[in-house]
C-alpha cells in the first residue's frame, strides 16, 4: 500500500470532485519505483470510477501522464509524486478531468495567447516546498494551452539524468531542452519570462489608491486587511505573495497553530486578503519612491502607482557571504534552501556556514541525508539554542569549526572545495566537499529606497510607534524595519499598526 490511511481518506474526498474521466498513461519497468507507482494506480483505480489507467512507453520509465480521454493533455510525472508534490498530482487530476484551475481570467488568457511549441521539464525533490508552486503552474498552462507540455521529473529517481545535466538545485526548469530557471517561479513570473505580461501602461492608469502596500509576505497582508476593512482604496503590489515564508517549511510558534508550512500559510493570507476588495499586483517589483503631490512607486518594468499613502513591507531575504565563488556556483553546489536542495546532495560532502538557529537546523537536516556536515562558524562559540547544539553535537557525521572565516568557495564548472582562515591563528585550510549551504542571516530589502526615507546602518527602515517612517504619508512594517524582533507573528502585528497609522494620517490631513 503506497498511500496511508489518513491520505487515502482525503484523496477520496477530493476525487468526487473529478468532473470528466482521466486516463492515466503508465510506462512502467521492473525497479522498485515502477512497481510502487503500478501499486498506486491501483489504489487510484479502486477508489475512482473516473480514473482509467494503460500501460504504454512514455520518455522515461517510471513515468506517467495524465490525459483527458482520446486527448493527450501533456501533463507526465517521472517518478512518483508524494511528499509535497502530492497536492501537485491531486490538482492535475481534478484540472485535467475538467475542474477550471484557480487562475484570474487575464492570466488564463495571457496562457492561451502563447504561439509555439514549449516543452517544458521540472527537475524536483519531493521534500522541496518550492518546486509545487512551479510543477503547479506549468502544469495549469499545459491544461490551458494545447502547445504547452510539462514534465516533473523526480531527481532522486532519476539521479543519473540529474548528474548528466549538472542540476545542482531544484526546482530547476528546461525549456525546449535549454535551461529556463530555477527557484520558485509563480504562474505569472514563468509568462513574464516567457515575454507575457501586463502592460506597464495598464498598471499607470489605475486611480490612486488611499494606502498601496509594497510587498506580499506577512506584514503586507495584515496591512491589507487592516486598510481594506476601513473601507478605503487599497492596492498590493508584491514579487510574491508569502515573501520570506514561502521558503519556510515548519512553523511552531505561530499562536494558536501548532504547526503549520510557510506554503500553506502564505496560501491561507492570500485567501484572506481576497475576501476584501484589495487590488494585488503580483509579479511586480518596486524600483523607486518619490514624494510628489501624491506618493509614487515606479516598478521594474516602467510602470508608476500612486497613491496617498504607503505601507513598506517588503522584507529581507538570504545574506550573502561575499566570498569569491558564491556568485559564480549558486545553484551549482552554493544553495541557500537546505530542505530544497538537501536531496542533491545524499552521499556527498557539504559545508553550512553559520552557527545560528538556521544554521544548525540546516545541518542537523542535511546529516541526515548527506555523507558529512562541516559547520563553519565565524565566532568564537556557535549562536543556535543549546537544545538545537545538543542535537548537533549528538550526531556522528558531522564536523563544527569555530572562529573560521570563509575565503573563498573553489569549483571548476561546480562546487568542489571551500577555503577558510582560522581567525585564532591565521592559517589557512582547504576542505573538499560538492555542496555549500549559506545560513548567515537576513538582509532588508531596501537597496531601492536609495536615501528617501531614513535607514540604519543595516539597511533597516527606521518606524515610530505608529509604523510611520521620517517621510510623511509613508509607514513600514516587518523585517524591513527596524523593529527588535523579526518573527512571523510580529511582522503581522506590524503591519496592522502601519494600516491604522496610515488610516489615522488619511484622517488627519
Amino acid at each position: 500500500m503506497i498511500l496511508d490511511a489518513d491520505i487515502k481518506e482525503q484523496l477520496r474526498q477530493y476525487l468526487q470532485l473529478m468532473e470528466g474521466d482521466v486516463l492515466l498513461k503508465v510506462s512502467a519497468g521492473a525497479d522498485d519505483v515502477s512497481k510502487d507507482m503500478l501499486a498506486l494506480m491501483d489504489e487510484l483505480t479502486e477508489m475512482s470510477s473516473k480514473i482509467k489507467v494503460e500501460k504504454t512507453t512514455l520518455d522515461r520509465t517510471p513515468s506517467f501522464s495524465v490525459n483527458r480521454m482520446g486527448e493527450d493533455t501533456g501533463i507526465t510525472f517521472a517518478g512518483i509524486p508524494l511528499g509535497h508534490e502530492f497536492t501537485s498530482f491531486v490538482l492535475a487530476l481534478l484540472q485535467v478531468s475538467g475542474r477550471a484551475p484557480k487562475v484570474e481570467q487575464d492570466v488564463i488568457d495571457q496562457v492561451k495567447s502563447l504561439q509555439g511549441d514549449y516543452h517544458f521539464e521540472t527537475y524536483v525533490s519531493l521534500s522541496c516546498n518550492n518546486c509545487p508552486d512551479v510543477v503547479q503552474a506549468l502544469n495549469v498552462m499545459s491544461v490551458l494551452n494545447p502547445d504547452i507540455s510539462h514534465t516533473m521529473i523526480d531527481g532522486a529517481a532519476f539521479k543519473e539524468e540529474v548528474e548528466s545535466k549538472g542540476v545542482m538545485a531544484v526546482p530547476t526548469v528546461f525549456l525546449n531542452g535549454e535551461e529556463f530557471g530555477s527557484g520558485r517561479m509563480s504562474l505569472e513570473e514563468i509568462l513574464a519570462k516567457l515575454g507575457s505580461s501586463v502592460d506597464p501602461a495598464e498598471l499607470s492608469a489605475k486611480e490612486p489608491f488611499d494606502v498601496l502596500v509594497v510587498g506580499g509576505g506577512p506584514a503586507g497582508a495584515s496591512a491589507a486587511v487592516y486598510a481594506a476593512r476601513k473601507g478605503i482604496r487599497t492596492g498590493v503590489v508584491a514579487e510574491r505573495f508569502g515573501g520570506q515564508i514561502m521558503d519556510t517549511v515548519g512553523i511552531e510558534n505561530f499562536i494558536s497553530v501548532k504547526r503549520t508550512e510557510g506554503p500553506k500559510l502564505a496560501a491561507s493570507l492570500e485567501e484572506h486578503v481576497k475576501q476584501y476588495d484589495v487590488d494585488i499586483m503580483s509579479s511586480q517589483r518596486a524600483t523607486g519612491l518619490q514624494k510628489k503631490d501624491l506618493i509614487e512607486i515606479e516598478l521594474e518594468n516602467g510602470a508608476v502607482l500612486k497613491s496617498k499613502t504607503v505601507i513598506l513591507s517588503t522584507g529581507a531575504r538570504w545574506r550573502n557571504v561575499g566570498v569569491p565563488g558564491e556568485a559564480e556556483f549558486k545553484n551549482k553546489g552554493v544553495a541557500y534552501c537546505p530542505h530544497c536542495d538537501g536531496p542533491l546532495f545524499e552521499g556527498k560532502d557539504v559545508a553550512v556556514i553559520g552557527g545560528g538557529n538556521s544554521g544548525i537546523e540546516a545541518a542537523i537536516d542535511l546529516a541526515g541525508i548527506v555523507k558529512h556536515v562541516t559547520v563553519l562558524e565565524f565566532a568564537p562559540e556557535l549562536k543556535a539554542d543549546s537544545v538545537l547544539q545538543d542535537r548537533l553535537y549528538s550526531l556522528p557525521n558531522v564536523t563544527v569549526i569555530k572562529n573560521a572565516q570563509t575565503k573563498e568557495i573553489t569549483g571548476t564548472d561546480k562546487v568542489n572545495g571551500i577555503t577558510y582562515v582560522d581567525r585564532e591563528t591565521g592559517e589557512e585550510h582547504h576542505i573538499e566537499l560538492q555542496g555549500v549551504f549559506v545560513q548567515i542571516g537576513l538582509v532588508p530589502n531596501t537597496d531601492w529606497l536609495d536615501d528617501t526615507i531614513e535607514r540604519t546602518r543595516m539597511g533597516e527602515i527606521v518606524v515610530d510607534k505608529k509604523g510611520a517612517t521620517t517621510l510623511p504619508g509613508v509607514f513600514a512594517a516587518g523585517d524591513c524595519t527596524d523593529s527588535a524582533y523579526k518573527q512571523i507573528i510580529i511582522s503581522m502585528g506590524s503591519g496592522a499598526t502601519a494600516a491604522l497609522g496610515a488610516f489615522d494620517y488619511l484622517v488627519r490631513n
